[in-house]
C-alpha cells in the first residue's frame, strides 16, 4: 500500500469516526444514555408453553420502577372465546384514565366444547402462570411490581377469583370488574344457554360438583381484608344478570369491605364508549383514593 492511499484512507476514516461522534450526540437519532425510557410495545410474549399462553405489554415512556403501576387486563368471551386483543378498544380510553401505568392483555386457554379439553380451573391456573411470568419481568421492564388486576364478563370473574382467592401471588393491590359472574352456582339457572356452558366448563351440575362451582365462585371467597375492588355492571344485562354484582357487593358491605359498586342504567353486557370511558375515569379516580 502506498504512502498517498494510507494517508488518504487515513484520512476518511478519521471523517467518518468525527462523523458517528457528532451523530450519536443528536438527540433525535439516540437517546440520551441514562434518560427517560422510551414506550415500548412487546406483542405475543409467551408466558407458558401452549399456544395461548401469550400477553400483550405496553410500557409507557418514562417509565421506572417506583413510579409506573401494572394493570392486567384479562379478557371476557364466556371462558370459550375471545382475546387480548379486546383490550385494544379501550387502549386509549384506559391511557387517558391512567396516565403514569404500565398495561399488560394476557390470553389464556379456552374451553372446547367439542372436546371438552380446558375445563376449569385451566383459566383460573393460566392467570396464575401469567401473573408470575408477569411479576418476574418487572424489573427488565422498568416498571413497578404494584399490580391491579381488571376485566369485563368472565375476564372480570377470574380478576376478582385471583384477586380474593389468590391475592398473595402476585400481591395483587386493587380490582376492576366489569359485569362479572360472581356466583356459579346461581349463574346456572338462568337459561338454557348458560346451564350447558357450566356444565361443560365444570364437569356437571351444581348438584352434581358442588365444590367445583364453590372453588370457582368469587362469592365464595369474600374475607374482611379483600383488596379494593371496584364494579360495573349494567341494569339491563341479560347474559349476566345486575343480581351477580348486587349479591356480591352485599357481601362486601356484610365484611365492611373496601368497594365502590356503580349500577350503569339502561346499559347491556357491554357499554357504550362513553360509557366506558367514564368507568375508566371512575376506576382512576377510586384506585388513587385507595391505593397505598
Amino acid at each position: 500500500m502506498n504512502k498517498s492511499f494510507f494517508k488518504l484512507y487515513q484520512s476518511a476514516f478519521l471523517y467518518l469516526l468525527v462523523l458517528g461522534f457528532f451523530a450519536s450526540c443528536n438527540s433525535d437519532s439516540d437517546p440520551i444514555p441514562d434518560g427517560p425510557m422510551v414506550a415500548r410495545d412487546i406483542l405475543n410474549d409467551a408466558y407458558g408453553t401452549e399456544s395461548k399462553q401469550v400477553l400483550d405489554v405496553f410500557l409507557p415512556a418514562g417509565r421506572s420502577t417506583e413510579t409506573t403501576p401494572l394493570l392486567i387486563y384479562i379478557h371476557g368471551g364466556g371462558w370459550i372465546e375471545g382475546s387480548k386483543e379486546e383490550f385494544l378498544q379501550f387502549r386509549e380510553a384506559i391511557r387517558i384514565s391512567f396516565p403514569q401505568y404500565a398495561f399488560v392483555a394476557i390470553n389464556y386457554r379456552l374451553f372446547d366444547f367439542n372436546t371438552n379439553a380446558n375445563r376449569f380451573p385451566t383459566q383460573e391456573n393460566d392467570v396464575i402462570q401469567a401473573i408470575n411470568y408477569i411479576k418476574s419481568k418487572t424489573t427488565d421492564w422498568d416498571v413497578s411490581d404494584q399490580l391491579i388486576l381488571a376485566g369485563a364478563s368472565a375476564g372480570g370473574h377470574l380478576a376478582l377469583l385471583h384477586s380474593y382467592k389468590h391475592q398473595p401471588i402476585g400481591n395483587i393491590k386493587a380490582v376492576i370488574a366489569f359485569f362479572p359472574p360472581t356466583d356459579l352456582t346461581s349463574l346456572y339457572g338462568i337459561n338454557l344457554v348458560t346451564q350447558l356452558g357450566l356444565n361443560g366448563l365444570l364437569g356437571g351440575t351444581p348438584q352434581d360438583r358442588p365444590s367445583a362451582y364453590l372453588e370457582s365462585s368469587p362469592s365464595n371467597y369474600v374475607r374482611t381484608a379483600v383488596v379494593p375492588t371496584i364494579i360495573f355492571h349494567g341494569t339491563s344485562d341479560t347474559v349476566v344478570p345486575i343480581w351477580q354484582s348486587d349479591i356480591f357487593t352485599e357481601k362486601l358491605k356484610d365484611v365492611s369491605a373496601n368497594y365502590e359498586y356503580n349500577r350503569i342504567e339502561n346499559q347491556g353486557h357491554g357499554f357504550t364508549e362513553q360509557t366506558y370511558s367514564q368507568a375508566f375515569k371512575d376506576a382512576a379516580d377510586f384506585l388513587q383514593k385507595n391505593l397505598k
